[in-house]
């Protein structure tokens, strides 16, 4: 892999992705939303289905009625927008995959413009009224949404780099060496 700066500047950049859950209010620009979009477009999927389409999200008071439903997406709420993909249903293990690689490329694309996100779900009762509030066909399957926005100062993030050693999650050829 050659574009790009170095191999330590791209794990740099990867090691730099945390969840931003307070957000200014300035507007992302277009180009950028553009940039996020044409990432998420070309995301991989088993068996290169594509099975989704997505939802962009600017209005201030759909993002609100969006945080306020069943689910774990509050920080949609002060987000300048956000992103919930829906997927086409058929291929439930294989679609829960590909969301969150989908997910996960959404938030590496606004990180690459200096744009924080955060990754939410919606559960039980939140998500026929997220359905509702979208006007998402029934036999499509929404339950994640991506909040985007420039990061708030001394706004709440993720807890960073406090994580479990690998030699506590690392086994060698076989579970528990």
């Amino acid at each position: 892999m050659t574009e790009g700066g170095t191999a330590a500047g791209r794990i740099s950049f990867l090691l730099s992705l945390r969840a931003v859950r307070e957000f200014r209010e300035d507007p992302v620009p277009q180009g950028v939303i553009d940039d996020v979009l044409e990432v998420a477009r070309l995301s991989g999927s088993a068996s290169n289905k594509q099975p989704w389409e997505l939802v962009v999200i600017r209005d201030r008071t759909t993002l609100r009625a969006l945080a306020g439903v069943e689910g774990y997406a509050d920080h949609l709420a002060g987000a300048t927008l956000g992103i919930v993909p829906v997927m086409s249903g058929g291929r439930v293990e294989q679609e829960a995959y590909d969301e969150g690689r989908l997910c996960e490329r959404i938030m590496l694309a606004a990180r690459a413009h200096g744009v924080g996100s955060s990754i939410g779900w919606f559960v039980g009762g939140g998500v026929p009224a997220v359905k509702e509030l979208l006007g998402v066909p029934q036999e499509r399957r929404v339950r994640s949404a991506v909040s985007l926005g420039y990061p708030k100062e001394g706004g709440r993030r993720g807890r960073g780099p406090a994580r479990k050693p690998l030699s506590e999650i690392v086994h060698e050829e076989r579970y528990g060496r």
